[in-house]
């Protein structure tokens, strides 16, 4: 368990990202899902319930996720049931079950860069950015390639580019971890980006399971992130089976992303 020495509730993002920087012991709270299981003594916990960051919203553009939306929000939005194929509705839908899907955020998601997290993994497969403070917007891929930083995640963007998505993954039980998750998007110009998860490390786009999904189709792109893409081993499974399962998946995402599309027309 952690201790709590003061609890304050933020006004501005500008004030969390102020308290970050002066102290390493001051600490933002998320959903406080995997925070609850570690030690460590926090010096200020940042709330920020009422920096008004729990709200999806959507411009002509893009659709923004605010840091503390749920992930039962995102299963639940009508809006994101519709977009991108319904990815983000449906990578959610096997994290644990309802009532911790009510308390982990999005921020907190894709800020800890969990290995296991089907939520980058299905947002590195469409067009995403981050927006940090301070730091201001990047790609979401550079910003998974950084190390962490004293910084407040504020918000995720995702490009209404037209894409049609899809996410599948594979796991030991319904509600555990996955072994390893795929997420793959098709472009209006007929372009691909495929990323993978639970690799046991955070997930990756493939470049090369990406040019060859254009060019060879399904299978190839599979073999591909198989060869070209590393993997580990933890009690879920060795890096052998996840190689193996990468190909599988990917294939299989594919597949059915080609299915989707064709139903559409």
């Amino acid at each position: 368990m952690y201790t709590i020495k003061n609890y304050h509730f933020a006004e501005s993002v500008d004030e969390v990202a102020a308290l970050l920087q002066k102290s390493r012991a001051n600490t933002v709270l998320g959903g406080g899902t995997w925070l609850r299981l570690g030690e460590r003594n926090i010096a200020t916990a940042i709330d920020l319930s009422h920096l008004g960051l729990d709200q999806i919203t959507e411009t002509e553009e893009e659709i923004t996720l605010g840091a503390m939306v749920s992930l039962r929000a995102l299963e639940q939005s009508t809006l994101l049931q519709t977009q991108f194929g319904g990815l983000l509705a449906r990578c959610v839908r096997h994290i644990v079950g309802v009532q911790f899907r009510g308390l982990a955020t999005v921020g907190a998601s894709v800020a800890s860069r969990y290995g296991f997290s089907d939520v980058i993994t299905a947002l590195l497969a469409l067009d995403t950015e981050v927006e940090l403070c301070p730091g201001g917007r990047l790609p979401l891929a550079a910003y998974l390639q950084q190390p962490p930083a004293r910084q407040l995640l504020v918000a995720v963007h995702i490009k209404k580019d037209g894409c049609t998505a899809v996410h599948t993954s594979h796991r030991l039980a319904e509600t555990d971890f996955p072994v390893l998750a795929v997420a793959a998007a098709r472009c209006k110009d007929g372009s691909f980006r495929i990323s993978v998860g639970a690799r046991p490390a955070v997930a990756q786009r493939c470049q090369q399971a990406e040019q060859a999904a254009e060019t060879n189709g399904p299978e190839a792109a599979g073999e591909a992130a198989a060869e070209m893409l590393q993997f580990g081993s933890n009690t879920r499974g060795s890096a052998e089976y996840r190689k193996v399962l990468a190909k599988v998946l990917v294939t299989r995402a594919l597949t059915e992303l080609a299915e989707k599309e064709s139903l559409a027309r």
